[in-house]
Formats: structure tokens, sequence, C-alpha cells
């Protein structure tokens, strides 16, 4: 797991907008990557709702949002999918989820990260938040 002050462990990956080389893609850039346990589930719409309605401020701050679960791809899309479609939530309807969404079914990533909680379900990643900087 990256520690403060550390280099962000690099990655490629396949994610909801296409393919993804990290961080270098976002180069000179401030970028919020976070991991949530599951798709379809009631906290991680919210929290997923949530940023995407405040993606444009972050964008203000030349920062960009990036998500990770180990879910599939097509987990991911058909969530996205109902989120955008089915889901309200505080006031928040027919969301647009526009940042990437990272598949890693594998959880190399997660592990990379320390997103992998040891002796917990192995199955899942935890809720995991990194502020990485745009010297990364």
């Amino acid at each position: 797991m990256p520690r403060i002050g550390e280099p962000a462990p690099a990655f490629t990956a396949v994610t909801t907008q296409g393919p993804i080389n990290f961080p270098a893609d976002y180069a000179g850039k401030w970028v919020i990557f976070f991991s949530h346990p599951a798709d379809f589930t009631p906290v991680c719409t919210s929290e997923f709702m949530t940023f995407a309605s405040m993606q444009q401020e972050f964008a203000a701050y030349n920062t960009e949002l990036v998500g990770l679960s180990v879910d599939s791809l097509y987990s991911h899309i058909a969530w996205l999918r109902t989120v955008k479609d089915k889901i309200s939530f505080r006031g928040m309807h027919d969301v647009e989820v526009g940042f990437p969404l990272v598949e890693d079914v594998s959880m190399q990533v997660a592990q990379k990260y320390g997103m992998i909680m040891p002796g917990e379900d192995a199955t899942k990643a935890v809720r995991a938040v990194f502020i990485i900087d745009p010297g990364a």
C-alpha cells in the first residue's frame, strides 16, 4: 500500500471509459482514486451518484475521479446504466457517471493499493481513497 509521499503504484486496466494507464494518463492533474466493495449496493450507489454530481466541481480544481471495485466490466456497465435509468437519491436522478470505473476481477490493483483487508472477505475491495498529486 502506498503511503503519503510515496509514488502511486502504476497499473494498466480496463475501465468503463476504455483502457487506463495509471497514473501516467493523469499527469499534471490531481486524482481522487477510490474503491468500493461491490456494484449494486445502496451505499456504493449513493457514493457514486454524489461523486458524479460533483465531477464538474472537481474538474474546476484540476481533479479527476477514478473508481475501482473487483466486479467485472459487465457488472460495472449494468450498474451504471441502472444508476442512470432507475435510481433517485436526495433529489439526484438520471445521474450519468462520467469518470472511469476500473475492472479489477484479478484484485491485482486492489492489492497494490492495500484495498483488500487481510483476514476479511477477500472477494471484495474495502472502501479506500487515495489523493494522487499532479506530479505522480
